[in-house]
């Protein structure tokens, strides 16, 4: 049902009527310093795949490169711990898993999931005329390279930490709830990556308000400050073909929209007449959810900032 050709979230397979299978991986370097912590991150964010296409999770591959004469493997079954305990809370079941010898070290789950495939959820599900909704909010990647360089503040970087180590399974439950089709989660192509995405996918072009969109403390100051990794300036490059910008934005709200995030929240498209309740389902679960553009025929180009 979904393959590599629109570049969606995971892959789809239609098992019969009642069934299809959704099948993703994703794994990385640690993004912190306490195992047990990259290791629940590290799961939600390839759990997350699932919930973006309205999926269950189903089974769970351990996918793990530790380096066994270089760190104590405390620290490995820290990690391992640290995932599981995610994989637990999505209901999911652990299959096994491979490690091999490596350093640095990298962790991440192969998952399948499954849904029905009348309910299946696909970056290429947007109309024109739905409203925009993002369920968390955006700087992750600002806050992440802030820390290394010692100038993150630290209830900024423990929420920023709490934000990946939450699942998107109840931003899941209310697309399904409102009937939504298209969506997406927000990860490493930052916000303007994964918008031009489903927007080339539709056939549609999306309009975002730069002002609306949701960011965790300290990022906009950091920003201004000159703090901004190379992945939001990548983002940017990759976009900048296909992205128009009005005269307001800033250049902070840019690298914002490019920033990019790890297990971030999912951006969907709504009827217009369901949004207001679908935001305050939302919030039940995400209390940063909020709208942040709209979906609007296509134009000469996939996406319109101001």
């Amino acid at each position: 049902m979904v393959d590599i050709e629109t570049h969606d979230d995971a892959g789809v397979y239609r098992l019969n009527t009642d069934t299809a299978l959704i099948v993703t991986t994703d794994f990385f370097p640690p993004v912190c310093s306490d195992a047990f912590t990259f290791g629940q991150i590290a799961a939600a964010n390839a759990l997350s795949d699932i919930y973006a296409m309205g999926g269950t999770p189903l089974l769970t591959m351990n996918l793990t490169m530790f380096p066994s004469n270089a760190i104590p493997l405390e620290v490995l079954r820290n990690i391992l711990a640290g995932g599981q305990d995610k994989i637990n809370e999505a209901g999911a079941f652990t299959m096994g898993g491979h490690t091999i010898d490596d350093n640095p070290p990298k962790y991440g789950l192969a998952v399948v999931g499954t849904v029905h495939p009348d309910k299946l959820i696909t970056n290429a599900g947007l109309k024109a005329g739905q409203i925009l909704v993002l369920t968390k909010p955006l700087g992750v990647g600002v806050l992440m390279a802030a820390q290394r360089m010692k100038l993150a503040n630290e209830d900024a970087y423990n929420m920023a930490l709490e934000q990946m180590k939450m699942l998107n399974n109840a931003g899941a439950a209310c697309m399904q709830q409102f009937g939504v089709q298209g969506a997406t989660d927000v990860t490493g192509f930052g916000l303007l990556g994964h918008s031009l995405k489903m927007a080339q996918a539709s056939g549609v072009s999306i309009q975002l308000s730069l002002n609306a969109l949701p960011v965790l403390p300290q990022v906009m100051d950091l920003l201004e400050a000159g703090c901004i990794p190379g992945a939001a300036f990548r983002n940017a490059n990759y976009v900048k073909k296909q992205v128009f910008y009005a005269p307001s934005c800033s250049l902070e709200q840019k690298m914002l929209a490019c920033d990019a995030q790890t297990s971030g929240g999912l951006l969907m498209a709504v009827d217009a007449d369901k949004a207001t309740d679908l935001i305050a389902a939302l919030r039940l679960g995400h209390p940063s959810a909020c709208i942040i553009g709209e979906v609007t025929s296509r134009r000469s180009r996939s996406i319109y900032c101001h």
